[in-house]
């Protein structure tokens, strides 16, 4: 690590950029100083640029004077990405970086600052009958793209694979304020996979500054399905063939403690506005008449219909011709019933994809409580024996979980043909943080209790999410994410961990790039 080429660190940056790009008051550096789950050391100075010049410009510098650099896309994640516990640095907020640059039909791309939200994106796009191949994450409202190219994401498109598998090019602010660009901006790779070496570095490596991603045309047509099972390796042996088939755009299922808990927390028609985008979306592929039948059935199922559900998976097949989809649908509905499970309302997957990014109010539990995933992506193979570790390690701890109020569920999701992601969800009591309160809707926000914070909930759950990464990394797991919570080195043989070290030596001679996301 570099030292401080001075005793104002801040004046080099000063001279370099805008004034009002750099938020030095004590309630922005405490917000910045949060993400969802854990609490760093205050940046000396929230970097806002208003432009990939200024960003370079700024990035420059800060390295120059020995200052650390940690970039932060829009602010979702909770693996300490952009919590820093080191010395002096300088914190980059690139959402004022939001700019759509291009949208080429001809050649199916489109070009973004990095600050840009998946909501944002998505926005632009439909109007032209236009998406992302992989076009984000729940948290999509508030998420960025470079964010999501930084951390990697699954959800919408995920039978294409993740957030990454959809980019071509990155421009890259490096260390040293240079800006490099990776790869062609139409195909990918154009010989060794540079765009490949730059995504999912957690920020190691460099601060995204523009993305281009691939295009597809949004499908003309739409199938839902719901379905209950009782029991989770009839869940999962459904899930898998599902996705090896390739029937589903996405594929996606509850446990019933994590079922529950949405039930609380959202009714599926809870506004107009949700309700009217489902009908809307309805009509796109089966008409009006269709469309207002369709809702009609879901205002009358409510949230009732899953009382009796145990685990519960939720489909959605997409393509150009209903037919077809329709087919899909009847094929995932026959894999469904040979697995042992049965066919519910399809309420919550009609509702989901007319309203693809929610606002992220479930960064709380539904009584205020806090709340952190975790999670592993795993072969089918392996897929039912890690529930069964999970359930054995939460057994053994429930004595204690029971009298901490330390609750746990799991979402599930199908990624591509190979893989599957179990993301186990902890909920227990403690205080709100500055994040919470700023990402919240506000009138969500103050319909909820607030806790008093409770060290010892706190230390259980940091203990069991420790834990249940070592179960996943028992059965050769990865994640997404990984920032500074999860075991990337071991995961490497030797040879491949030198090279891996010796680009963050070539791109980050001082070692100033958000230091120690990635273990390097």
């Amino acid at each position: 690590m570099a030292t401080l080429a001075s005793d104002n660190p801040l004046a080099p940056l000063r001279s370099a950029v805008a004034g009002t790009s750099l938020l030095t008051d004590d309630a922005s550096l405490s917000l910045f100083s949060h993400d969802v789950l854990s609490k760093g050391n205050a940046p000396l100075a929230v970097f806002q640029p208003a432009s990939v010049e200024e960003l370079a410009a700024g990035v420059g510098a800060a390295t120059r004077a020995g200052v650390a650099i940690v970039p932060r896309g829009g602010g979702m994640s909770y693996t300490g990405g952009y919590l820093y516990e080191g010395g002096p640095h300088i914190l980059i907020d690139t959402r004022s970086l939001d700019r759509v640059l291009d949208i080429n039909q001809d050649d199916m791309t489109v070009t973004v600052e990095a600050g840009c939200s998946w909501g944002k994106l998505l926005g632009k796009l439909k109007p032209l009958g236009l998406r992302a191949l992989a076009w984000g994450t729940l948290s999509g409202l508030r998420a960025s793209i470079g964010g999501g190219m930084s951390q990697n994401g699954i959800f919408w498109g995920a039978r294409n694979g993740s957030a990454v598998d959809g980019a071509l090019s990155f421009d890259v602010v490096l260390a040293d304020g240079s800006i490099i660009s990776t790869g062609s901006q139409f195909f990918r790779p154009y010989g060794p996979d540079l765009t490949g070496l730059f995504a999912a570095d957690c920020g190691a490596l460099g601060v995204k500054a523009r993305v281009t991603l691939k295009l597809v045309r949004e499908a003309s047509a739409l199938s839902y399905g719901s379905f209950s099972f009782e029991r989770h390796d009839q869940l999962l042996t459904a899930m898998s063939e599902i996705a090896r088939a390739e029937l589903a755009a996405e594929s996606f299922a509850f446990d019933p403690f994590l079922q529950a808990q949405r039930m609380k927390r959202d009714s599926l028609v809870k506004d107009a506005k949700q309700f009217g985008n489902m009908v809307k979306e309805q009509a796109k592929s089966g008409g009006m008449l269709k469309a207002l039948k369709e809702g009609a059935k879901v205002a009358m199922a409510g949230r009732s219909f899953l009382d009796d559900v145990p685990f519960s998976l939720h489909c959605i097949a997409e393509g150009r011709h209903q037919s077809a989809v329709d087919a899909d649908m009847a094929q995932i509905e026959t894999i469904v019933l040979d697995a042992g499970g049965r066919v519910v309302e399809n309420s919550i997957p009609k509702i989901l994809r007319a309203n693809p990014f929610p606002p992220p109010n479930s960064m709380l539990g539904p009584e205020g409580e806090r709340w952190v995933p975790v999670h592993g992506f795993l072969p089918h193979s392996k897929l039912i024996a890690a529930w069964d570790a999970l359930q054995e390690l939460f057994a053994e701890h429930a004595e204690e979980m029971q009298r901490l109020k330390v609750e746990t569920g799991a979402l599930i999701a199908a990624t591509g043909r190979s893989s599957c992601l179990i993301e186990p969800v902890f909920f227990w009591p403690g205080e709100q943080n500055p994040l919470h309160k700023a990402s919240l809707e506000p009138d969500h926000l103050a319909k909820l209790p607030t806790m008093a914070d409770s060290p010892e909930a706190t230390a259980l759950v940091m203990k069991l999410r420790e834990k249940v990464i070592a179960i996943f990394q028992s059965m050769d797991a990865i994640h997404l994410q990984i920032a500074r919570s999860y075991p990337l080195q071991q995961s490497h043989d030797e040879a491949a961990w030198s090279i891996l070290t010796a680009l963050k030596k070539q791109v980050d001679p001082q070692g100033l790039m958000n230091p120690g996301s990635l273990g390097l």
